[in-house]
């Protein structure tokens, strides 16, 4: 990468997508976050998104997260999966360039394996040289090969959590389709509360209470994204999750202004 240390975005698909129809994007969503991101003008991005509503119901119909059992039709599970990955990432990819960001797409499955679903082997070659040139790496959750389990998922949020540790991100802003981190899901209850601020003893203790994902998330969801999360805010790497449905949510977190959400740091 280039000298200055990383801000590192992730856009949820839970919030790029509708997570209850199948391959639904939201088109104006990811075009105003786009308008955002450069508005935001930043020569030290790095972006990540999730799967959503594309990736999600296929590798959990193929069973891809837990590897390969001897049944020749997840290979091709498999390979749709990483397929639906590309499609939505063409989409974001066509907002970025539309509004005239150095954005170039890096498939996870071409530079990453992992082990037993964990990280093992990164190939920086081509992200060091787009960071040279100030490009604008966009990954993603990917299907990724794995020397244990044959191929596996890599969540964007491990991913996030990797890239920020090897590169000593300045920050990580995570665009979630709430408005923050809650003391109960808002979805499911009117009455939940908002949290704005978790220490790292806060967020290790929050961490039993969240709720697992619901509906075809074989990331975890919130509860995928603490767990992630929690060796970074012990390297001092803040974190801030905010609502990527808000107008200039994702702006205001960029470029260091107060927004409504929950920030996460060390103490």
């Amino acid at each position: 990468m280039n000298n200055a240390r990383p801000i590192i975005l992730k856009l949820g698909g839970s919030a790029i997508t509708d997570k209850t129809v199948e391959a639904s994007p939201k088109n104006e969503l990811i075009n105003r976050l786009a308008g955002e991101i450069k508005r935001a003008d930043l020569d030290n991005l790095i972006i990540v998104h999730g799967g959503g509503s594309f990736g999600h119901p296929t590798a959990a119909k193929y069973g891809i997260q837990d590897g390969y059992k001897e049944d020749p039709t997840q290979k091709f599970g498999c390979a749709e999966t990483h397929h639906m990955m590309t499609v939505l990432n063409g989409i974001v990819m066509d907002a970025l360039i539309l509004h005239e960001i150095p954005a170039v797409s890096v498939a996870p499955v071409n530079c990453i394996t992992t082990e037993n679903g964990k990280i093992k082997n990164f190939d920086e070659t081509t992200l060091k040289a787009m960071g040279k040139l100030v490009f604008t790496p966009v990954m993603y959750g990917d299907t990724v090969m794995d020397e244990k389990l044959g191929f596996t998922i890599l969540s964007g949020d491990q991913l996030v959590a990797y890239l920020a540790l090897k590169y000593n991100a300045e920050k990580i802003v995570i665009g979630v389709d709430t408005d923050g981190i809650f003391e109960v899901d808002p979805k499911t209850n009117p009455e939940a509360k908002p949290i704005k601020h978790l220490t790292l003893t806060e967020l290790k203790a929050f961490q039993p209470k969240i709720g697992k994902a619901t509906g075809a998330d074989v990331t975890g969801g919130m509860a995928g994204k603490i767990a992630e999360l929690i060796p970074v805010v012990e390297a001092c790497i803040p974190v801030t999750v905010t609502g990527a449905t808000k107008s200039l949510s994702i702006y205001r977190a960029l470029t260091d202004q107060s927004v409504l959400g929950t920030v996460i740091e060390k103490t």
